[in-house]
């Protein structure tokens, strides 16, 4: 098809120069549209919403604009860029090869852990797959009021005392149905965009609830030339009772992070090809092909020719309006090495030949109807199979449908996967078998509210207690299985790759306050009125709420912290991914922790000493961080660490210091 182009460019003139100087203001605005679409509607750029994504708040309405909105939208800015003060806590006991494993189960409300992870996955994660709440009435809507969402979560799940908050139903008769779902999906999709590589894309499986408005809130964040496709997956077979018609029928949208790098770098969204109604009839030294048209819709001057059967005589020309595929000297090209051919009997007009070894270079287009890849009843079934034949979650996916997607979404076999509405963790289990499949080395990152089972349910009668109690189970079980068959195949557990060890387990985190105590200012009072319109009595208990925060902040580390829990908060919050290599090292003086081969050493000694600070500065890392307690009050130690670490004696590189902190 290239040299299609090149032919039509010719034919219609050279490309004419601008003889004008560059839009300076042109170029900055498409910069500004690259950095932020969700600022833009109908190519103005709204300066009130731009202002509100860089954190001037800017109080609505605005002029009006087309575009979605809804009461409550810019609220949404506020809670997207509301700092998380919590931690992922590491679980070892609910985990599977915690030190081996680059697999990660997250329990917790997915707004939190999105704004945790933003630092350490910012531009990592390859493909997201969720399958949100479809606003029918029957699923839980996150409660995001802003600068509660920590709050509300932890006296949700008991980590908290309080009024016992509870995530309730959002049904029509809220008021506001559909403008609570889309707050709810606003904050959440803004920050997975950010996570998502240049070549990242969202898959996002919806119903008719709420296709519409998810289409437009997706264009908002993504931009609308970000739009790749809306795959029609056959989701049921069953006839639901209606008066009017049976919904069978799901809907997934498709979006790039950036559309522009799939064209400029030539990759496609394309299914491995698997060979089907390929053949050989000719025995071509080649091997398989497959005929295809060798003519093409569009009047070309260049591609009107005949072309003669060389077995009947028979001549043959395009139809009206449509031309042949090359011009004819390629075509001259094409017939003498034997890529031309005329249909089976060799009597029909001309075709050209193409080969499994040039078409599995490409890949197979797919199309955006799919009902090949099973029912929710199937993934309902497989799921039971693993668990005794109870009916464990209502409709999960079938693994099929995930492994497609991950096929179509990650063609380096090697991407994080991200699902932050995790449910039974289909998606988990997919990429696990997947790999051992194709050989692949993709990871996964689930996460998932622990919503309670029904107590009602089979689930809770089995004693899970929780959904993410039954997806981390589905893992194991999954990895279990799957162990079990590649052994059957080969005597290890390796991949198809060339022998990579296959990953078949999963580090298990839980949404938790911080292990400090973080100051926050702002809780002393509620700033609902001006201090001097305070009574005394008032302003007293404020007075003394200030100063028991202050001297629970002389021991600002939670005493039930392990030091494991300290050392995942601070690899986090320093942006390193919660897989990141640690080894754990004796030095002279006390214990440290070298973080990917010692670019960054923690060290977590309650008593520090000159000797354990000069051993640690030896080694030369770029990043050290120390407890502040370590060095109990005495500051003449402190400041000879200081002198230690960017002195340049034992730099990382020649002229560069090593970057010191303590929390």
């Amino acid at each position: 098809m290239g040299e299609d182009k090149g032919e039509k460019n010719i034919a219609a003139g050279p490309e004419k120069m601008s003889l004008t100087s560059m839009d300076v203001a042109a170029e900055k605005c498409e910069a500004l549209v690259q950095l932020f679409p969700e600022v833009v509607a109908e190519g103005k750029i709204d300066l009130d919403q731009l202002k509100r994504v860089l954190g001037e708040w800017v109080e609505p309405p605005g002029p009006e604009r087309f575009g979605l909105t809804w009461p409550g939208k810019a609220d949404c800015m506020r809670v997207i860029q509301q700092p998380s003060i919590a931690t992922l806590k590491p679980l070892r006991d609910q985990s599977l090869h915690f030190d081996d494993t680059e697999n990660l189960f997250i329990e917790g409300d997915n707004l939190e852990v999105l704004k945790l992870l933003q630092k350490s996955y910012f531009g990592k994660v390859k493909m997201i797959y969720i399958d949100p709440p479809y606003n029918t009435g029957k699923e839980f809507i996150y409660p995001d009021n802003y600068g509660e969402t920590l709050q509300t979560y932890l006296e949700y799940t008991g980590q908290k005392d309080g009024e016992g908050r509870k995530f309730s139903t959002n049904t029509e008769q809220s008021g506001r149905y559909h403008s609570n779902w889309l707050k709810m999906m606003y904050p959440r999709l803004y920050l997975a965009k950010n996570l998502l590589r240049d070549d990242g894309v969202i898959f996002i499986s919806i119903d008719d609830n709420e296709q519409a408005h998810l289409r437009q809130l997706c264009d908002q964040i993504f931009g609308e030339e970000n739009f790749v496709g809306d795959v029609i997956w056959n989701s049921t077979q069953s006839v639901t009772n209606t008066a009017l018609i049976s919904v069978s029928h799901t809907y997934n949208l498709i979006y790039a992070k950036n559309l522009d790098y799939f064209t400029q770098n030539r990759h496609h969204f394309r299914l491995p090809e698997d060979g089907s109604g390929f053949g050989n009839p000719d025995g071509d030294p080649r091997g398989p092909w497959k005929a295809d048209p060798f003519q093409v819709g569009g009047w070309r001057p260049n591609q009107q020719y005949e072309i003669k059967n060389p077995k009947t005589d028979e001549i043959f020309t395009p139809n009206p309006g449509c031309s042949w595929k090359n011009d004819y000297v390629k075509f001259q090209t094409l017939l003498a090495d034997n890529r031309i051919v005329f249909g089976e009997s060799g009597e029909a007009g001309p075709q050209r030949k193409r080969f499994l070894f040039e078409a599995k270079k490409r890949g197979k287009v797919e199309k955006t109807w799919w009902d090949k890849v099973g029912t929710t009843s199937r993934g309902t079934k497989i799921l039971a199979s693993m668990f005794d034949d109870k009916n464990m979650f209502s409709n999960p996916k079938p693994i099929d449908l995930i492994k497609k997607m991950v096929l179509l979404g990650d063609h380096t076999k090697n991407g994080i996967i991200l699902d932050f509405f995790a449910g039974s963790c289909t998606t988990a289990h997919a990429v696990m078998q997947l790999n051992a499949e194709d050989g692949g080395n993709r990871r996964f990152i689930c996460v998932q509210l622990p919503e309670p089972c029904d107590e009602q349910s089979e689930a809770r009668k089995v004693g899970y207690q929780t959904i993410a109690d039954i997806g981390k189970e589905r893992i194991r079980r999954a990895a279990e299985k799957i162990a079990e068959n590649t052994a059957k195949k080969s005597n290890d557990l390796l991949n198809l790759n060339g022998g990579t060890p296959l990953d078949l387990g999963f580090k298990v985190f839980k949404l938790a306050p911080s292990n400090f105590k973080i100051w926050n200012g702002y809780a002393t009072h509620p700033h609902d009125k001006n201090w001097r319109e305070y009574t005394q009595a008032e302003k007293e208990a404020i007075e003394n709420e200030l100063i028991t925060r202050l001297e629970d902040h002389i021991d600002h580390i939670d005493k039930t912290a392990s030091p494991e829990d300290i050392l995942y908060e601070l690899l986090l919050k320093s942006g390193f991914p919660l897989t990141t290599a640690i080894e754990r090292r004796q030095m002279p003086g006390g214990t440290a922790y070298f973080i990917e081969d010692g670019a960054m050493i923690i060290c977590l000694e309650k008593k520090l000493t000159l000797e354990l600070i000069d051993a640690i500065a030896q080694e030369r890392p770029f990043y050290v961080i120390c407890l502040d307690e370590g060095f109990q009050g005495n500051d003449q130690l402190k400041v000879n660490a200081v002198h230690s670490f960017k002195s340049g004696l034992h730099a990382p590189t020649q002229g560069q210091e090593t970057i010191f902190r303590t929390v």
